[in-house]
C-alpha cells in the first residue's frame, strides 16, 4: 500500500512538471524524485511561478509519503515480514506449477503423519494451515505451505484446488473439516475429498458437504489394535505392502478413465506381459468384486486393485494409459 502511494505521488509529480514546465519526461521525473526526498539537484530550466507552486505541493505531500514508506519498509524488515512476503511469493510460484497434487488441510498430529508418508512415496502436496506454529514446523520440514483459513475460497485457490487431484481435511475440529469439505466441493465438483471425523454424528454432515471418503482416526485405531491382537502377522503383511518401501511387492489401484480403449475389453487381455501382476479386485458402482474372472469386461470408472513387483505395476500402468 505504501509503495503504491509513493509511486502515485511520483507519477503525479512528474506529469505536473511536464504539463506546467514542459520539461522532458526524464527531467520531470528527476526533479520529482529530488524534491520529495529533499535532496535537491537543480532544475533543467528556471521555474515559472506555477512550477514553484507545484514544487511546494509536491514537497508537502511527497515528503510525508516518502517518510511513511521508509517507516513501513523498516517495520516490515524489523518484524521479518519482508522475508515472509518473499517466501509467500516463492510458494505461490511453486504451487502455481503443481498439477494433480494433494491439498493437506491441517498440520497437526494426523496431518504431520500424512505429510511424511506422502514425502516418502513421492506424492506432490501442499499444506494449508492458519496456525503459525504449525506452519513453522511444516516449513522447517521442507514442506510447501499456504498460510490461510482452509475454509476460505481464496486460500483454496491459492493452494491450486482447481488443478488438484485430491484434498485431505485433517484438522482437529469436525466443524472446520465440514466447512473445508463444503468449500472445496463447490470450487471443484470432481475433487476427491478425504475428511477426518472425530464424532460419529459428523460423518453424515461430511457426506452432505461432499466428502468422498470419511476417516475416523479413533475408530481406525481401535480396529487396528483389535486386529493386531488377533492376527498380528496378517496386519504386519498389509503394512509392509502398503507403507514400506519394499522392492518385492506393492499394492496399487488404477481407474479406467472415460474414453479409455480398455472399456469393453476383458481382463484376460491384460494377462500377456503382465509382469506377474495379480488383479485382486475391481470396484464398480461402489461395490467391490474380489477375484474377478478373466472374462470380466472393463467398464468406465472401474477401479482396479492390483498387486505385484514395482516393475510389473509400472508396466500395467503404462498399458492401461496407452490402451495397448
Amino acid at each position: 500500500m505504501a509503495l503504491t502511494l509513493l509511486a502515485a505521488v511520483i507519477l503525479i509529480g512528474t506529469v505536473g512538471y511536464v504539463e506546467i514546465e514542459h520539461w522532458p519526461w526524464f527531467d520531470a521525473f528527476y526533479v520529482t524524485i529530488t524534491t520529495i526526498t529533499t535532496i535537491g539537484g537543480g532544475e533543467p530550466t528556471p521555474m515559472s511561478t506555477g512550477g514553484k507552486m507545484w514544487t511546494v505541493a509536491v514537497v508537502a505531500v511527497g515528503f510525508g509519503v516518502f517518510t511513511y514508506t521508509l517507516l513501513r519498509l523498516f517495520t516490515y524488515a524489523l518484524e521479518g515480514r519482508l522475508g515472509n512476503v518473499v517466501l509467500e511469493r516463492r510458494t505461490r510460484r511453486r504451487v502455481g506449477k503443481m498439477i494433480e497434487h494433494f491439498i493437506l488441510c491441517g498440520f497437526g498430529r494426523v496431518g504431520s503423519e500424512i505429510a511424511h508418508l506422502f514425502t516418502k512415496e513421492g506424492v506432490p502436496f501442499v499444506i494449508v494451515d492458519i496456525n503459525a506454529d504449525s506452519l513453522r514446523r511444516a516449513a522447517a520440514a521442507g514442506f510447501t505451505t499456504v498460510n490461510g483459513d482452509a475454509a476460505e475460497a481464496e486460500t483454496l485457490r491459492a493452494a491450486g484446488v482447481e488443478r488438484a487431484r485430491g484434498l485431505l481435511a485433517a484438522m482437529d475440529g469436525d466443524e472446520a473439516n465440514i466447512y473445508v469439505t463444503l468449500s472445496a466441493r463447490v470450487l471443484n465438483p470432481n475433487l476427491f475429498i478425504i475428511a477426518r471425523a472425530n464424532r460419529r454424528d459428523a460423518e453424515a454432515k461430511l457426506r452432505l458437504a461432499g466428502a468422498s471418503r470419511i476417516i475416523s482416526p479413533y475408530q481406525i485405531g481401535g480396529r487396528r489394535m483389535a486386529s493386531l491382537a488377533t492376527r498380528p502377522t496378517a496386519v504386519e503383511f498389509v503394512d509392509t505392502v502398503l507403507l514400506a518401501n519394499n522392492s518385492e511387492l506393492i499394492l496399487e489401484d488404477f481407474v479406467i478413465a472415460s474414453g479409455s480403449p480398455w472399456i469393453g475389453r476383458p481382463l484376460s487381455a491384460l494377462a500377456p506381459d503382465s509382469g506377474g501382476v495379480i488383479v485382486l479386485a475391481i470396484k464398480r458402482s461402489g461395490e467391490m468384486h474380489f477375484r474377478p474372472s478373466l472374462a470380466t469386461q472393463f467398464a468406465e470408472r472401474d477401479e482396479i486393485v492390483a498387486a505385484g513387483a514395482p516393475e510389473g505395476i509400472r508396466t500395467l500402468d503404462q498399458r492401461l494409459r496407452s490402451g495397448e
